[in-house]
């Protein structure tokens, strides 16, 4: 790779040493990798031309002469999506840090120390205690308030959206347990610092720490969570921690999720003398918020949430790095907060990077995982190609911003960052608390500009990508991370069910923002480099690959049963562009899983969900979208649920795709499984008896396609006749999709 960093020379004065490394792949690899695209795209405008060329005529012949021009709308568009993908494709850069030269670098001709680094404020949201257990949560926090940095300047801020006197709860607890655990972690220098990880994952003492003291802080963890789920499960807050903490007295009989009054609680003071570890060092601050909730009043889900959190943290800590992370996704790099500020304090190319954006990557998805989660290629080649146009996403959770571009400036050269400023603060905490109070109730935002200009984006269900976008149409720059230690790891949904609905959400929300003032072509013109407004794209054209999708898994098969021809003969010079396409395109997309770290088993499924995606999460949340623009319906938020069913967890582990209940999307997938399944078999059987062997000749890449997408859906075929556990299929989908196949098919045969 060819590297690039800071720069060393500016204005006459010397420069520190570069924070960060720009690197490129090879020029051979670069240049190999064009050849090969080019031959493709060549295949396809022979495809293009084929289709333009040997049109049937109408007539007699018009049921495979409107079919044949279906054919050539879906295929004008795979091929462009295809070169809009490939186009992103063209630049990606790597990033590597120097950790060692941030303590240690001089800044003109002043000493740098370690007390000279940024505070951060690090913000954590929940929502629903059920959905989001507080163990969970409370194993984030624990994780991040253990970062490998200066108590003193970080600042955890939870956000509870359900105001739940259970999570207040678990937090006071943390907050205990957090005086013996974040001393043990930097001592022993612990990964991950999430307790919950370290303990399911380390069996035996670091080195250098003795039986006694690993047994006595794992008995700590357990009596912590045994309490905790005691607590959880009864539902009722035991009478000693109300008499030592003020804050439970906010809550009363007529409280509930929805409606409650703002609470904003400081657990740990790291400006108090008292607020130390077991080892007499100072504590991070830790502070609760609730904001308020009235019935009818509109909150903006977690969009809000964030908002409430930047206004809050600005009394109290002020900081001017700002992070935010799901409650499901724990730190597991203690150094991510050096790794990110080696982004922003580098002295040549820092100033104008408004966030780093972590890649998301997850625990529990196991080896040959049967949902294929595409995780290693996005990581290792999509999100590097985003930044090398100048802009990685941002992704709502691990990622670092500059306080100032999330709070709507706009870049320039003459901006300078106060690395070292804080909040005015007083020291005394009922004020601050009393302070954040007034600054999260439901109308503090009326007739203001947050959520439209400043903060987190309101008004579209992918609030954050939105925002990103905003930030880097203001002249910020932002740039992707990965380090060979994941900086977070979480939990993915393990049914496919969850999975389709999130798909389904992130198409509904990437498409309102194609169709809106905020679309990367209209927002971003003249603003961000062409390719990145096409990367935006590339997800922000999901929805509209699901009509193509379906009519090339239904049509072409239909017309297999019936005879009908759609494609060239194997003898004709016109098969070649069709077979090249196919065997080019998937030999690459092979090869890219293999380097990415993928088996081949892993990238068979992930073309597996590659398709169900499309014509079940992408097919609903198109039609979904045009629902709400013609006001048939309004728009809603899913929340993701973290709590996994034991046996539908075995049953993942076994490679066994999970069911469970009647849905739309399963009907859908269920409908057109069956339906290439009696195309393949009624359909040779009809060519084997009509015309034999040869009769194969000019329905050959028709019959491979059917093959080729029974082959995929074998989940479904087990699922349906095979299985009898709760994860199968239900007699109902089975049912109903029949309802929809048995007609077509007969309709064929009678014909």
């Amino acid at each position: 790779m060819a590297g690039s960093g800071g720069g060393v020379v500016s204005g006459g004065r010397q420069r520190g040493p570069p924070l960060f490394a720009t690197e490129k792949p090879g020029r051979m690899a670069m240049a190999a990798y064009r050849v090969s695209a080019a031959t493709v795209f060549a295949g396809v405008l022979l495809i293009w031309l084929y289709r333009a060329t040997h049109l049937p005529p109408g007539g007699g012949d018009g049921v495979r002469r409107w079919a044949w021009l279906g054919m050539l709308a879906a295929e004008l568009w795979f091929g462009f999506y295809w070169v809009l993908t490939l186009s992103v494709r063209w630049c990606p850069v790597y990033r590597r840090t120097f950790k060692d030269r941030l303590a240690q670098r001089i800044l003109i001709a002043n000493s740098y120390s370690e007390d000279e680094l940024p505070s951060v404020d690090i913000f954590v949201c929940t929502a629903d205690p059920t959905a989001e257990p507080p163990m969970l949560v409370i194993s984030t926090v624990l994780s991040v308030m253990a970062y490998d940095y200066l108590p003193e300047k970080l600042n955890i801020y939870l956000s509870d959206d359900a105001g739940s006197v259970l999570t207040f709860y678990v937090l006071c607890e943390a907050s205990e347990f957090a005086k013996h655990w974040i001393p043990f972690c930097k001592k022993y220098k612990v990964e991950p610092r999430s307790p919950a990880a370290y303990f399911a994952k380390v069996a035996s003492p670091p080195d250098g720490c003795g039986p006694k003291e690993w047994f006595t802080m794992k008995e700590l963890y357990k009596d912590m969570t045994d309490r905790v789920n005691s607590v959880v499960n009864s539902g009722r807050i035991p009478e000693v921690p109300r008499c030592h903490s003020r804050g439970f007295s906010q809550w009363n009989e007529n409280f509930t999720s929805s409606d409650h009054p703002s609470i904003v609680q400081i657990l740990i003071d790291s400006n108090k003398q008292k607020a130390v570890d077991i080892d007499g060092n100072a504590l991070p601050t830790l502070v609760y918020m609730a904001r308020e909730k009235k019935p009818q009043k509109q909150h903006h889900f977690k969009a809000g949430s964030l908002n409430a959190l930047i206004r809050v943290s600005s009394v109290i800590s002020n900081s001017p790095i700002i992070m935010n992370v799901d409650c499901d996704m724990y730190s597991n790099n203690s150094e991510s907060i050096r790794d990110a500020l080696c982004f922003f304090l580098d002295e040549e190319q820092g100033q104008d990077i408004g966030f780093v954006q972590y890649p998301q990557n997850f625990e529990n998805v196991v080896h040959n995982d049967i949902y294929g989660h595409p995780i290693n290629v996005v990581n290792e080649l999509d999100h590097p190609c985003l930044d090398g146009w100048g802009g990685m996403c941002y992704y709502g959770t691990g990622c670092f911003h500059r306080r100032e571009a999330l709070c709507g400036r706009i870049y320039s050269q003459e901006y300078k960052e106060d690395w070292t400023r804080v909040a005015g603060r007083t020291e005394d905490a009922n004020e601050l608390e009393e302070m954040g109070r007034s600054l999260v109730t439901c109308t503090y935002e009326h007739n203001t500009i947050w959520g439209i200009e400043k903060g987190v984006r309101y008004g579209c269900p992918l609030e954050d990508v939105t925002t990103g976008l905003q930030i880097q149409c203001r002249g910020w720059r932002s740039v992707y991370y990965n380090p060979k230690r994941k900086g977070f790891l979480g939990m993915t949904p393990t049914s496919l069910g969850q999975i389709l609905v999130l798909y389904k959400r992130w198409t509904e929300g990437f498409l309102q923002i194609s169709l809106s003032r905020y679309s990367p072509f209209l927002l971003g013109h003249g603003k961000i480099k062409l390719g990145l407004q096409m990367g935006y794209s590339v997800c922000g054209f999901w929805a509209v690959n699901s009509f193509p999708t379906l009519y090339y898994v239904t049509i072409p098969s239909l017309c297999f049963l019936n005879g009908i021809s759609l494609f060239p003969e194997k003898t004709s010079p016109w098969f070649i562009p069709f077979a090249y396409v196919m065997v080019a395109a998937y030999s690459c997309s092979l090869a890219e899983s293999l380097q990415c770290g993928d088996s081949a088993v892993e990238w068979w499924n992930a073309q597996r969900m590659w398709l169900i995606r499309r014509i079940t999460s992408y097919l609903l949340a198109t039609i979904d979208t045009f629902r709400r623009i013609l006001c048939i319906s309004e728009s809603g938020f899913n929340l993701t649920v973290k709590v996994t069913d034991l046996q539908a967890l075995e049953r993942y582990k076994k490679g066994m795709m999970e069911f469970g209940s009647f849905s739309a999307m399963f009907v859908i997938l269920t409908t057109v499984a069956l339906l290439n399944l009696a195309c393949m078999v009624l359909g040779i059987s009809r060519v084997l008896l009509q015309e034999g062997p040869g009769g194969l000749e000019t329905l050959f890449l028709q019959a491979v396609l059917c093959v080729l997408i029974v082959a995929i859906n074998s989940p479904v075929y087990e699922a349906l006749f095979l299985r009898r556990d709760k994860g199968s299929l239900p007699a109902s989908v089975a049912r109903v999709s029949i309802c929809f196949v048995l007609p077509l098919c007969i309709l064929s045969i009678c014909k």
